[in-house]
């Protein structure tokens, strides 16, 4: 067999109780790391460690992968604007956090058959929170209920922050302009 040392230095080909031998003088394990190589390749390490560094790594990942849900926001037809405003501010948070959000207007009794009233709220729901989700399904008529599902946009989320900053250095440079025609506009009348 092919022998790697702990640093990954190559030992040679070494018949197995050789091998062995070597692993216990420096009192490590001998570990066979590719079994259909010709000859097959051992590397003398601390096998305890490894499996620890392996299991170490594969926490770290699992830790830095995010769960996306999909939470849920109920509206009625008659809501009223305080409940709407709520609501929406809960939806907008749900879409900061990098969930989808499943909005849905609940029909009673015959408001079943007036769904533009609930196509109105979704439109006014999508319109609210435009900068930081798309819509990722129309609204539809599903039974008694009208649903829509809203994803997080970080492409939107970009474009409103650039015209956010957009929209300021204009501000500021217009309160600029309108403290130049005040000195000026004192002297003429003088």
């Amino acid at each position: 067999m092919r022998l790697v040392d702990p640093d990954g230095q190559q030992l040679g080909i070494k018949p197995l109780p050789e091998a062995l031998a070597i692993a216990r003088q420096l009192d490590l394990d001998l570990v066979e790391v590719a079994s259909q190589a010709n000859p097959p390749v051992c590397r003398i390490m601390d096998y305890g460690k490894f499996k620890f560094d392996a299991a170490q790594r594969a926490r770290e990942s699992r830790r830095k992968t995010t769960s996306t849900g999909i939470k849920e926001m109920k509206y009625r037809p008659k809501i009223g604007p305080g409940d709407f405003d709520t609501k929406t501010r809960q939806v907008q948070k749900f879409l900061g956090e990098g969930h989808k959000v499943k909005v849905t207007i609940m029909f009673r009794g015959r408001e079943v058959f007036h769904p533009e009233l609930g196509k109105r709220i979704l439109d006014r729901v999508a319109e609210q929170v435009d900068g930081n989700s798309r819509v990722e399904s129309e609204a539809r008529l599903d039974g008694r209920n009208m649903v829509m599902v809203l994803a997080p946009d970080k492409r939107a989320r970009q474009a409103a922050a650039a015209r956010a900053t957009n929209d300021d250095a204009e501000h500021g440079q217009h309160e600029d302009e309108g403290e130049a025609d005040g000195p000026l506009a004192a002297e003429g009348e003088s």
